[in-house]
C-alpha cells in the first residue's frame, strides 16, 4: 500500500499538472469505487476545477471550485494515472502513482481501470479519448479496496480531524503528544504505529525502517519503552519519513513521474524487503517474521 511519502509524491506531481484546469467529462466503470451513484458522483464533479490538492495520511483530498472536495484513496492496489498529451506520446508526458500491478500496467485504459477523468480543454473522443493537452486522469484499482468521494469542506475537516492522528512532518507531531500515546498500553509497537488513528500515514516499510533506525524490535509492548527510546523513535520517525519524500518514495521505483524520473527510496531501505541479506550496520543477516498482521523485517543484533 502507497503510504505518507508515496501519496505526498503524487500529490505533488498532480498539483503541478491539475490546479487550474476543469473537468470536462468523466466516466465511470465501476460504481463501487464512488459508493454506487455514479450519477451522483458525475454530477458533483463535472464541469468544476481543480483549486488544490491536499493530502492528509495516505488520503488525497482534490478542492473543487464548488467548495467541496474530492477525496481520493489508493487503498492496497490504487493507481492514478495522469496522461497530458495524446496516449501516442512520450512518456514524459506521464505521471504515475501507486501500487504497481505489472509491466504494462501504464498503458492506459486498461482492465482496471475503474473512472476516467478529463480535463480541459475537452480530450476528443470523450473521456477515453487523452487526446488533448488538457490531460486525462486515470483511476485504476486491481482489487477494488480504493475509493473516490465528494464530500463538503466541512466533512472534509470532520474526515481529517476524527480517523488520523497526528502525522510526521506537521506541527502537531510533537513529542509529548507522541509519548501519550504510548502510556500504559499494552499493544505491540508496530500495531500501534499502523494504527491510522493515533499516527497518520505510517505503514508496514517505514514503521520497520523507523524501528530499525531507533533499535527497537517491532514487537515490544507499548508500555515497555522507556522516555529515552520513545524520543529517539520519534526523531527516527521524522527522519525516515523526510528522506522517503525527498527519493519520491518506495513503491514507485517502477514507475516515471512527469521528469521521466524514477523513485529512488527502494536503494535506501535498511531491513524492508531485505530479508536473508546483510545488516548495513552489523553484517548479520536481516530476518523477516509476521507482527501486528503484516511481514516484518528486522536485524536480530541491532534492534533490542
Amino acid at each position: 500500500m502507497p503510504e505518507l511519502p508515496e501519496v505526498e509524491t503524487v500529490r505533488r506531481d498532480l498539483e503541478k499538472v491539475l490546479v487550474g484546469k476543469k473537468i470536462t467529462a468523466v466516466e465511470i466503470l465501476d460504481k463501487k469505487i464512488v459508493g454506487g451513484k455514479p450519477a451522483v458522483f458525475v454530477s458533483a464533479v463535472n464541469g468544476k476545477k481543480i483549486v488544490g490538492v491536499e493530502r492528509r495520511g495516505k488520503l488525497l483530498a482534490f478542492k473543487l471550485s464548488s467548495g467541496e472536495y474530492l477525496l481520493a484513496h489508493l487503498k492496497m492496489t490504487g493507481q492514478l494515472i495522469c496522461v497530458s498529451l495524446s496516449l501516442r506520446a512520450k512518456r514524459g508526458n506521464l505521471i504515475a502513482g501507486g501500487h504497481q500491478v505489472g509491466k504494462n500496467d501504464l498503458t492506459v485504459p486498461n482492465k482496471f481501470t475503474r473512472v476516467i477523468f478529463a480535463f480541459s480543454p475537452p480530450a476528443r473522443g470523450g473521456a477515453r479519448g487523452g487526446g488533448s493537452v488538457g490531460g486525462t486522469l486515470y483511476f485504476n484499482d486491481l482489487r477494488r479496496f480504493g475509493y473516490l468521494k465528494v464530500v463538503s469542506a466541512e466533512e472534509k475537516e470532520t474526515i481529517f480531524k476524527n480517523n488520523f492522528g497526528i502525522e510526521p512532518l506537521t506541527p502537531d507531531f510533537k513529542l509529548s503528544a507522541f509519548t501519550k500515546i504510548f502510556r500504559n498500553r499494552k499493544t505491540n509497537l508496530k500495531a500501534i504505529l499502523m494504527n491510522q488513528k493515533l499516527i497518520s500515514g505510517l505503514g508496514n516499510i517505514y514503521v520497520d525502517e523507523a524501528c530499525f533506525n531507533a533499535g527497537l524490535l517491532p514487537w515490544r509492548s507499548a508500555k515497555s519503552l522507556k522516555p529515552p527510546e520513545i524520543k529517539k523513535l520519534f526523531s527516527c520517525i521524522q527522519k525516515v519519513i523526510a528522506v522517503a519524500i525527498k527519493n519520491r518514495g518506495t513503491t514507485f521505483k517502477d514507475f516515471r513521474d512527469g521528469a521521466g524520473g524514477r523513485g529512488a527510496h527502494y536503494n535506501f531501505l535498511n531491513v524492508y524487503g531485505r530479508k536473508g541479506e546483510k545488516c548495513r550496520k552489523c553484517k548479520n543477516f536481516i530476518k523477516k517474521t509476521k507482527h501486528a498482521g503484516r511481514g516484518t523485517h528486522f536485524c536480530p543484533k541491532c534492534q533490542r
